[in-house]
């Protein structure tokens, strides 16, 4: 697997190594050493998730203040766009988002470490998206913040309003979310 860092501190792209031949292609989805050796980051992870939405679906910014969560993410049917917002106070890019598009013909992975939120709109016709989290869900602690406060800026590549659950509806803004220190 090669591992890229992104712009914001944390945030890991992962491009894994995929054997094709006829018959048609492998790849190891994680390997723990290989990411422990490059990255330095020994993760555990306890907890899959598999979300199934339609296009323009837009899931997000989650996190949990307590028992955060690290996550990798990856899109076994169709696109996604992956958004993670630094919600970090004392980091230098506190505030700021970052995307990309995760897809089943790319099959990029992103490392999304605690302390960001995080979120992803769906580009393709239908998506199936795969994350492994390094904490269990615990509800009492999940907030959101709003998708499109205009603090974060975010471009969510959407040509039409998002499809969005009653959770993201009610959203806060950044500048009154509860965040990591």
């Amino acid at each position: 697997m090669h591992i890229s860092p992104l712009p914001l501190p944390g945030l890991l792209l992962i491009e894994p190594r995929i054997f094709s031949d006829a018959r048609g292609s492998f790849y190891e989805s994680f390997n723990a050493r290989q990411f422990q050796e490059q990255t330095g980051i020994d993760v555990h992870f306890v907890q899959d998730n598999h979300a199934h939405s339609a296009r323009g679906v837009l899931r997000g910014l989650h996190y949990q203040v307590r028992h955060p969560q690290g996550k990798l993410v990856r899109v076994v049917r169709g696109a996604v766009w992956d958004v993670t917002v630094d919600i970090r106070r004392g980091s230098p890019s506190f505030g700021q988002w970052h995307g990309v598009e995760l897809s089943e013909a790319n099959r990029l992975q992103l490392w999304v470490p605690p302390g960001f939120a995080h979120g992803y709109s769906v580009l393709s016709p239908e998506a199936e998206v795969l994350y492994k989290t390094t904490d269990y869900w615990a509800p009492e602690h999940e907030r959101c913040i709003c998708w499109n406060d205009p603090r974060i800026g975010a471009d969510w590549k959407l040509d039409t309003p998002p499809v969005l659950s009653e959770k993201d509806r009610k959203g806060m803004p950044l500048a009154e979310a509860e965040v990591f220190p």
